[in-house]
């Protein structure tokens, strides 16, 4: 598998605490020099962001990150106030108390109410999977195939584990209706990279694989 083309699947990211502008630039610069799908950043560096690549990369945000237990409403006005800056994807983090309560009508409708806050805008959910059994696992691969999202997702990153080869395979068999899927958190390789693409995510949400691609180019490869 050529490495632009493992490039072009990446959600080049950046969503630590301390990340300041000069971060947020340097990954924005590194995006359009490896023709990365897009820039997975924080909400307050929207703006910014899309002004300073002027549509060369893509801009993606996160909204009810990294717990997901915010309410409807605060991620909907999250998801329209990015969009309004100027974000192209946005990755939603589901409740996941909910759907450990089984009120599947709640999930659902709070990803349809944030897809419509996206105003066209794709949209992936974000599972957090280290936290849920298999049956919860099946049961938002049902529940993202029947709404009006474009993506399931992993992972934050921010909790216990990221994605698994297993959880891959999982996703692709049971996610229906053209719904893709977003591998994040773990990705270190590009090993790795290629696994999960051949396995069927169509993106990957990682800061490593930039990082690797960088460090073999100048010989200094780990």
């Amino acid at each position: 598998m050529e490495t632009s083309y493992i490039l072009s699947k990446v959600d080049h990211t950046l969503l630590s605490v301390n990340a300041g502008e000069s971060d947020i630039k340097k990954i924005c610069d590194e995006a359009v020099k490896y023709k990365t799908a897009s820039v997975c950043i924080p909400p307050c560096y929207v703006q910014k962001a899309k002004e300073y690549l002027n549509d060369k990369v893509k801009v993606c945000t996160v909204i009810g990150f990294p717990n997901g237990n915010s309410t409807t409403a605060a991620k909907c006005f999250e998801a329209a106030e990015a969009v309004e800056n100027g974000a192209d994807e946005i990755d939603m983090v589901i409740n996941i108390g909910k759907l450990k309560d089984r009120e599947y009508s709640y999930i659902s409708d709070e990803i349809n109410r944030v897809k419509k806050a996206c105003s066209g805008r794709i949209l992936k959910v974000i599972i957090e999977i280290c936290l849920l059994t298999e049956e919860e696992k099946i049961k938002m691969c049902e529940i993202v195939s029947c709404s009006d999202a474009d993506y399931i997702k992993t992972s934050t990153g921010f909790s216990t584990g990221g994605a698994t080869k297993e959880d891959i395979k999982l996703f692709k068999k049971h996610i229906k209706n053209g719904k893709k899927i977003k591998a994040a958190g773990g990705i270190s390789t590009l090993k790795d990279a290629e696994d999960f693409i051949e396995l069927g995510a169509d993106r990957l949400g990682t800061s490593r694989i930039v990082k690797l691609v960088s460090q073999i180019e100048s010989g200094n490869e780990l």
